[in-house]
């Protein structure tokens, strides 16, 4: 039977982002969360969105306690909370896995109770404010279990990804800091160093910004202060896959010094049809590396107008696969990017045109 009954309690330590949203999943599934942060400041907030209650000294052992510390304070925060609660399983979320796990074991911690995780969710801005309930729902929920791990601390955190809607994927430490490297930690830089580009850019040049620009830079409002320490502590893997991309830079740069050299158009060519490849490798719906076409349906800037475009979707019988808004600077309306399968494209154009829907 699952330890964690509504009888049982689960203990956060760190309440931003991360803790703060699972506090309130746990919290929305009956369990008793309490709640520690350096911060009283923060403490409060999140307890005053739900996240949980500041724990009292007469309070009973936690059953688990779940470390959502920055990466910096993430193992001695685990060696104190394996001291403070002998009989308590301990978790953290940190983005990183293997420094930690090297800090503990350097520590000669007794790690039979510790096992690291680390949801593959967040948000370009931190804070409990930020915090929801659903951040989990369908992410990856990566943990890494070791061959000491005990059996119950692997079920007790499988569980609580469960719980929130995440999906629990196994990988060993190592693994997991060099896939975050190339899919979470590199995308942060480039997005960043493409943003910088702005800074010094006319008004009249950002004016003319469109949804390519705003994908591409949306991880550029992220909390520098927290990358700073995750990508110090992943920095072999961040840096073996940014010389990668050092070298797909510089054979683009030199194609693009002469343009009309021999071969140069073909390197071009090459490049943007490798990005091709390498898109198609991201998992779309239900982890599937399908590609779906696209309908571009043109909505005016009036309340109510998405709606009604959703719901003649589901009138017509149309599997809406993804969809994406983009606003158009400027003008009174929006695009409305709707992915369905390719096999569908024809009559969903024919049957939204019918009934009125302008589409590019």
């Amino acid at each position: 039977m699952s330890e964690l009954n509504t009888a049982a309690a689960v203990h956060i330590i760190g309440t931003g982002l991360l803790g703060a949203s699972i506090g309130l999943g746990l919290c929305a599934d009956g369990l008793d969360v309490t709640l520690e942060d350096l911060s009283p400041t923060a403490q409060s907030l999140a307890a005053d969105y739900g996240a949980g209650r500041p724990r009292s000294a007469d309070d009973p052992d936690p059953v688990l306690v779940i470390v959502a510390t920055p990466p910096d304070v993430t193992a001695n925060t685990v060696m104190r909370a394996l001291d403070a609660f002998p009989g308590a399983i301990v978790t953290d979320v940190a983005s990183v896995k293997r420094q930690p796990l090297d800090q503990l074991r350097s520590s000669g911690a007794d790690l039979g109770r510790y096992l690291g995780s680390h949801p593959m969710a967040g948000r370009e801005r931190g804070g409990a404010i930020m915090a929801r309930a659903d951040l989990f729902i369908a992410r990856p929920w990566v943990i890494c279990r070791r061959e000491d791990t005990s059996e119950a601390s692997f079920e007790l955190v499988h569980e609580v990804a469960e719980r929130l809607g995440g999906t629990p994927i196994e990988m060993d430490p190592e693994r997991h800091d060099e896939a975050v490297g190339l899919v979470s930690h590199v995308p942060q830089l480039v997005s960043t160093l493409l943003s910088t580009q702005l800074i010094t850019a006319e008004d009249s040049q950002v004016s003319l910004a469109g949804q390519g620009l705003r994908d591409v830079s949306r991880l550029g409002a992220s909390d520098p202060e927290l990358w700073v320490q995750i990508l110090g502590a992943n920095a072999a893997p961040v840096l073996r896959v940014l010389e990668g991309f050092r070298e797909d830079l510089e054979a683009v740069m030199r194609a693009l010094q002469d343009p009309e050299a021999s071969g140069a158009r073909r390197s071009l060519a090459d490049a943007l049809a490798a990005g091709n490849l390498g898109v198609a490798r991201i998992p779309g719906k239900h982890g599937a590396s399908e590609r779906f076409a696209t309908i571009t349906v043109i909505i005016d800037d009036r309340p109510g107008q998405l709606a009604k475009l959703l719901t003649e979707i589901g009138e017509l019988g149309i599997n809406m696969e993804d969809l994406r808004m983009e606003h158009s600077p400027g003008a009174q309306i929006g695009f409305a990017e709707i992915a369905v399968l390719p096999e569908v494209l024809e009559h969903a154009v024919t049957d939204l045109g019918a009934r009125g829907w302008s589409i590019l």
